[in-house]
């Protein structure tokens, strides 16, 4: 198992492990996005409730990619769950934007 991209690690396409880089390698991995979609609200997600939101993620992938969030400090863990920290509903918020790019592409997809 690949150690969790973070900055000065290396990471898929950049061996000096630029910023940038980590981060684009820790949300490119499988189901990561969507772990972190699914902790968009400010209610705290049980792992059983994270699993059955993420529909078919299996546990030991969700078990992943929960340390994976966790360590890049993107996520906590509560006695009632997970929730995204500060830093994690902060790229959350830079990433909206892209969710209405994507609807526009859609829409525009669409009428061709």
């Amino acid at each position: 198992m690949p150690p969790t991209p973070l900055p000065g690690r290396p990471a898929r396409g950049s061996r000096t492990g630029r910023p940038i880089m980590a981060l684009l390698d820790l949300l490119g991995r499988r189901w990561t996005l969507r772990v972190m979609w699914e902790l968009r609200d400010s209610t705290p997600q049980t792992f059983r409730g994270l699993q059955s939101r993420c529909g078919d993620i299996s546990s030991s992938v969700l078990t992943t990619r929960l340390r994976d969030l966790d360590e890049a400090g993107l996520i906590t863990h509560l006695g009632e769950g997970y929730l995204l920290t500060s830093q994690g509903r902060s790229l959350l918020g830079h990433l909206l934007p892209l969710d209405a790019w994507a609807t526009r592409w859609a829409a525009n997809t669409r009428r061709r």
